[in-house]
């Protein structure tokens, strides 16, 4: 097999004869093969040590991209021709080649002081060049992406042909492929050298063959400089053109050593940074680049007056000019004796940057011919440098673009939930910009000036145990500087404080009781694609106690354009996804309420009829708490709600017409599913144990007619459309209401079920109550029915009790009697755990049957082990699971109940008494009743 050399290994190759030789003549000697370090006539050694590691690399590369000539001829045709004429290797080439593969240093160092310009180019094309398979993979990102509608009425076509970047001659791919993972940066160490001419490619750009020092010294003094000038021409690494320029004007004036500042700060804060600093002729790049940077302020000492005036200083003794800094010696170990300092100037005269020489070799001053020299060659490198840097901004320009370029595919890359999406937006922000805090904050879209809801995100939140796992952020952990972030959020101005406690918008009380202390903010607005301000993000704390600079500014104000279309597209996704979702629970609904039947349309017209006959309270024993349903069939229970209505007066305060109360309590009943337990005959005791609660305590006049409504229709409908499963279960299946509703599932499904009955024709008994009046009935009747989740019982609870404890309630407060009415509904709900022990026992039954199909579907469906409580294999441990139910949830809210009115003292009883009857019934004695419940 033929392979095609490059241009690269032809040049390498030929040296061969030469090298063998050398071999040859010193075969014996204990001598180096490399002319170079071999031969005192040349002086490139400190070259070739600046050049090694990346010409090592160009040999590496080349090696891998040829056969040996040992194994097959090779070609080689000329970079862009077609290789019409091949040249092939005879055998004695081959060991030339062998020898070369063992004699690196030689290789590499003949490439430097021999291969040509064109060379160089004929290695990067071959090596540039991507493969049919790499190119066939750059495709667009979002090829195949529907456009937001109407954007192409708002967003002008961009005037520029992809035709128009193939001028430059072949570019790099737009994507690259790291670890497997598209991205738009390039890989590390890719992509800034090619067609640069610094490093060890461009010191030789230009010139068939560098010339040595040695050779440099008999030029006079015009070649001298036209050669100096050739070196540094096309030289565009800033720092390694420094270099030369150093080690060249200290040949030019035969001075000790240089050294080089470039200005630096916009015009109102310009200072100059030394990017090589005490550079002699031995003194290597990569020695010079280990040393700390020197930041001078404009204007102070030698340097600073030099730059500010643009004027040269030529001292004669540095120790008698005051401008001189001694410390300078003193740190260094070296002694300053004459000195020239002179400005380097571009084609427009500003000053870019300041040279200066130390100590003049044959220890003579500097002379009015040096200054004349250094000027004429320091105009060539002013040139220099400014094209230099604005290659090297031209590069950061490209790579800043690439950053953003990745950030926005990383942003885009997950849009399924806020969370998800602001968690992406918070670890690479912080990643960015290199800050301690950064937060988000979704601005409320009712008020402009709150939010709605704050993510935070610290430096050290990816440094625990759960980093790989972790995909949402954390919500709400720190105080909130409305102060700022709420004038973002009205004015949609950048705000940068470098010292927070010096801006008056700051509150510093959101720092006290904490180990953290704001020092520097940085706060941008996000915006939609249509302007709208629809969140802020703030960071906090950069570190290294610096402040937030302009750059820092424009990379998160770029980022914050995609944050702004990444959080609007999500918000997007989700209203689709709860669209979906309820479509899918309303035709669910529909499939299993859809039609009444003849019997029901008979019997809600016989009930009306007959309506003036409904039993008394005394008569279905509604105010007794021990009361049990177990003898009353349907219609019984519908007449017994009609009765609380009526003794509540419900019907003549709200003008509740007598027919639509009747089909409204059939529709309510017709909702419940026949499940075992969580169904209206459940939903009926409920209502019942709320009727006698207020009316033995007289409870009634706390609450008022409104909420005494409330509450009833609430217990009445708070467990609508019941599936026999809990929220978690919910949660684990995915359903399409664990979609629709992220917490209090259930809770959530039974409220909207509410509303659509109560707003369905015919049933819709509030119809005749004032707009104000049913927005409070509504309020209430939310928050009874979400009350009914145990998990904010527990959030709640605590708050209740101490108020009790302390007796500090006032009911009088709105915030008090809504606690209390959400406790009576947990109360209420748990009501038959009071009830005598045929009832509870009974009840209890029902229950955990509900519980063990639960579980049965669990195993059989989502392949899970349910939890004791719902697993069937467990039923003998029912009796003391229900004792701690006891001790956990019941005992404390009925003790907290009782003391409030003594009128409820028989419900606390009935629990205790219920207590005592599950030990009995799980062998276990009052003595041991302890140690068993912390057993299981």
């Amino acid at each position: 097999m033929r392979t095609r050399r490059t241009g690269l290994v032809s040049v390498v190759a030929a040296a061969a004869a030469a090298a063998a030789s050398l071999s040859t003549r010193h075969m014996g000697q204990k001598h180096s093969m490399c002319p170079i370090n071999g031969c005192n006539r040349h002086s490139y050694k400190s070259e070739c040590l600046l050049q090694s590691l990346h010409c090592l690399h160009l040999r590496t590369a080349a090696e891998e991209t040829r056969m040996t000539a040992e194994t097959a001829p090779s070609a080689v045709a000329p970079p862009g021709a077609e290789a019409a004429k091949q040249q092939y290797y005879d055998p004695e080439y081959a060991r030339m080649e062998a020898w070369l593969d063992e004699h690196p240093d030689f290789a590499h160092d003949y490439f430097l002081r021999k291969a040509t310009r064109q060379v160089v180019d004929a290695w990067l094309v071959a090596h540039a060049t991507p493969t049919p398979s790499s190119a066939e993979t750059l495709t667009s990102p979002s090829h195949g992406a529907p456009s937001r509608a109407g954007s192409g009425a708002t967003t002008p076509v961009r005037k520029i042909s992809a035709h128009e970047f193939e001028r430059g001659g072949l570019l790099k791919p737009i994507v690259n492929t790291i670890d497997g993972t598209p991205t738009f940066l390039s890989e590390e160490g890719s992509g800034t050298t090619v067609g640069v001419s610094g490093g060890c490619i461009g010191s030789t750009g230009g010139r068939s063959q560098r010339r040595s020092r040695h050779e440099l010294r008999h030029l006079d003094e015009k070649e001298l400089i036209f050669e100096l000038v050739k070196d540094i021409c096309n030289e565009l690494d800033v720092r390694s053109l420094c270099h030369k320029i150093l080690q060249n004007v200290s040949m030019l004036l035969h001075a000790d050593r240089g050294s080089l500042f470039l200005v630096q700060g916009c015009a109102s804060k310009r200072y100059l940074v030394s990017k090589l600093f005490d550079v002699c002729s031995r003194s290597t790049l990569q020695e010079m680049e280990k040393k700390d940077e020197i930041r001078i302020p404009w204007g102070t000492g030698i340097v600073g007056f030099v730059a500010e005036s643009g004027e040269p200083v030529n001292i004669p003794d540095a120790y008698k000019d005051d401008r001189f800094n001694h410390d300078i010696d003193v740190l260094t170990g070296y002694k300053t004796r004459t000195l020239l300092c002179m400005p380097i100037k571009d084609f427009t005269g500003d000053v870019i940057g300041v040279a200066q020489v130390i100590n003049k070799q044959t220890d003579t001053c500097f002379t009015a011919n040096d200054e004349k020299v250094f000027a004429s060659y320091l105009q060539f490198c002013g040139i220099g440098l400014r094209n230099a840097q604005l290659y090297e901004k031209s590069q950061l320009e490209v790579k800043r673009n690439q950053v953003l370029l990745d950030l926005a595919r990383m942003i885009f890359e997950e849009q399924s939930t806020i969370e998800h999406m602001v968690f992406r937006i918070l670890t690479h922000t912080q990643s960015l910009i290199q800050c301690q805090r950064v937060q988000v904050l979704l601005v409320h879209r009712a008020s402009k000036g709150s939010f709605s809801r704050v993510f935070d995100f610290e430096a050290n939140d990816l440094n625990g145990e759960d980093n790989d796992s972790r995909t949402s952020p954390f919500e709400s952990r720190f105080p909130i500087n409305i102060g700022i972030t709420g004038y973002v959020a009205t004015t949609g101005e950048t705000v940068n404080i470098a010292n927070a406690y010096e801006d008056d918008r700051f509150d510093p009380s959101v720092d006290e009781g904490t180990n953290f202390k704001h020092k520097s903010i940085l706060c941008m607005a996000i915006k939609n694609s249509s302007g709208q301000i629809i969140g802020v993000i703030q960071l906090i704390n950069k570190f290294n106690d610096l402040a937030f600079t302009k750059n820092d500014e424009n990379f998160v104000e770029a980022f914050a354009i995609f944050c702004g279309m990444g959080i609007h597209n999500t918000h997007m996704y989700e209203k689709a996804v709860i669209a979906m979702a309820k479509q899918s629970v309303t035709l669910e609904v529909l499939s299993y309420h859809a039609s009444a039947s003849l019997e029901d349309a008979q019997r809600l017209k016989e009930l009306y009829f007959q309506s003036l006959r409904v039993p008394s309270a005394q008569h279905f024993q509604l105010h007794d708490f021990k009361f049990d349903d177990i003898s009353m069939d349907d219609d019984d229970t519908l007449k017994a709600c009609i009765r609380m209505f009526l003794d509540l007066d419900f019907i003549e305060r709200f003008h509740i017409d007598y027919e639509v109360l009747c089909r409204w309590l059939l529709s309510v009943k017709k909702n419940y599913r026949n499940v075992t337990y969580h169904n209206w005959r459940h939903a009926f005791n409920v209502a019942q144990m709320m009727f006698s609660i207020i009316t033995a305590t007289q409870w009634w006049k706390i609450f008022g007619e409104i909420e005494c409504l409330s509450l009833i229709i609430a217990c009445l409908c708070h467990d609508l459309d019941h599936r026999g499963t809990n929220n978690t279960f919910q949660i684990k299946a995915s359903s399409p209401l664990a979609q629709l509703y992220s917490t209090s599932t259930m809770e959530h499904h039974h409220f909207d079920q509410c509303l659509m009955i109560l707003n369905s024709p015919g049933n819709q008994i509030l119809a005749n109550v004032s707009p104000d009046e049913y927005s409070r009935i509504i309020k209430v009747l939310e928050d009874a029915i979400l009350s009914t989740d145990l998990a904010v019982y527990f959030r709640k609870r605590g708050t209740f009790f101490s108020l009790v404890q302390s007796g500090t309630y006032n009911w009088m407060r709105d915030d008090h009697r809504e606690l209390l009415r959400g406790m009576t509904m947990t109360v209420c709900d748990l009501a038959a755990i009071t009830k005598p022990w045929d009832v509870e026992k009974r009840v209890a039954e029902l229950v955990s049957s509900e519980f063990f199909e639960q579980g049965d579907m669990e195993r059989q469906e989502l392949n899970i082990t349910p939890i004791d409580l719902m697993n069937r294999e467990k039923e003998d441990q029912l009796p003391l699971m229900q004792v701690g139910f006891i001790d956990s949830i019941c005992l404390p809210i009925y003790e907290a109940f009782a003391a409030l009115s003594d009128k409820l003292e028989p419900l606390v009883e009935g629990v205790r008494q219920n207590r005592v009857n599950w030990l009995r019934l799980a062998g276990v004695s009052q003595d041991e009743d302890h140690n068993e419940l912390e057993e299981l």
